[in-house]
This record gives C-alpha cells, structure tokens and sequence, in this order.
C-alpha cells in the first residue's frame, strides 16, 4: 500500500510525462526478463560441448564431432551439424550464413524497443520539466506583486521531478541494452568461427620424414 501511495503521488506531481515514463520503465522490464529467458533457453554464451565438437572436427575425428554435437543444446547446433552434413555441396557457406544470421536477429528482437526507450526517456523527462517550469511561472504572473518564493521553489521542484524519472528510466535501460549487445557480439564471433571450422578444410598435417636408411651393400 506504502509503494502504491508512493506510486501516486509522483504520477500527480510529475502528470502524464511521469505516467508515460512509467509505462516504458514497465515495458522495458518486461522485454530484459523476456531475453534473460531467451538467452538462457537458447544456451548463449554455453557452447562447451558445442567447442569440444568443433575441436574433434578440427583435429579429423568425425565421429567424435558428431557424437559431441548430438548432445549439445546450443541453438546453433543444428547449423553446424547441416555444415557437417553438406560442406561439400556449393554455396552451402552462404546459405549457412544467413541461416545463423538469421538465428542471430532473433536474439538482437527487442533491442530497438530498449534503444528506443533509452533515447526518449531523458527527453520526455526535459519535456516534463520544461512544461512544470512554464506552470510555474505562470503561477508566479498570476501572483503579481505578491511574489512568495516558496512558490517558485516548489513548482521548480516539481518539475524536476520528470527528469530525475526520465534519468532513473533510461540509464539501467542503457546498460541493459549494452550488455545485451555485447552478448550477441560474441555469439556472432563464435558462430562465424564455429561456421569456418567446419566448411573450410584444415591444413593437413605434416609429414614427418623418417631417419634415412643406408644403402644395402652387394
């Protein structure tokens, strides 16, 4: 009850701007718990298993390859694995690309919305204060010669109070967004590397010559 008194009293001193901002800050909690859960189903940054595949098929040992990708949860095992199963067939490189590519988009969905919000947020927050700082001179014309500075005080304050929300809504979106962003960074490095492994052949392995033999003697 405390909160939801708290609640509105700020939505009554800071008015619609304060209300919009709060419906964001909500919308934004719901798209970060939304990609926690997806990040966490689709196994990003939890590729193990998916390595331990990608070194065996590095090394020549296919069977083992395919014997670790088949217990990996990663979303991009089933790329890999049509890597595995087509690299010999052409412009399959390309087509895997876009294929992770696009697995890639659907972790970055959502990201425009919290960009988005943490663009506008300060601004909406100016805005407030700047309408709260025409009412309170308003009041104070209105008030004429009587000038209490109490008055000015007060409606100053009040129209702060937009953009201390604003701030207090854009700056954990912002780092939300980055850490996000840094996340998928990797993923697309490891999906690239994981891709290359597969499609582009290694070097063979040296030979190693054995010692030399001395001529038989009739």
């Amino acid at each position: 009850m405390n909160a939801l008194a708290a609640l509105r009293e700020i939505l009554a001193l800071g008015g619609p701007v304060v209300a919009i901002l709060i419906v964001m800050s909500v919308l934004t909690l719901a798209v970060t718990l939304y990609k926690l859960w997806q990040f966490a189903a689709c196994g990003v940054g939890r590729h193990r298993i998916l390595s331990e595949a990608l070194t065996a098929w590095d090394a020549g040992d296919r069977t083992a390859a395919r014997a670790r990708l088949a217990k990996s949860h990663s979303y991009l095992a089933p790329i890999v694995s049509a890597a595995m199963d087509a690299r010999d067939v052409p412009g399959i490189d390309d087509r895997l690309d876009a294929e992770a590519g696009l697995a890639l988009a659907g972790l970055e969905r959502g990201f425009r919305l919290l960009d988005t919000v943490a663009q506008i947020a300060p601004l909406l927050g100016l805005f407030g204060t700047v309408l709260g700082m025409i009412n309170a001179f308003q009041s104070l014309q209105t008030a004429g010669a009587s000038v209490d500075p109490s008055l000015l005080a007060g409606g100053i304050w009040v129209a702060l109070v937009t953009t201390a929300t604003g701030l207090a809504v854009a700056m954990p979106t912002s780092m939300v967004l980055s850490w996000f962003e840094s996340r998928t960074a990797r993923e697309r490095v490891f999906a690239d590397k994981a891709l290359r492994t597969v499609l582009i052949p290694g070097q063979p392995a040296p030979t190693v010559a054995g010692p030399a033999t001395a001529p038989e003697h009739a």
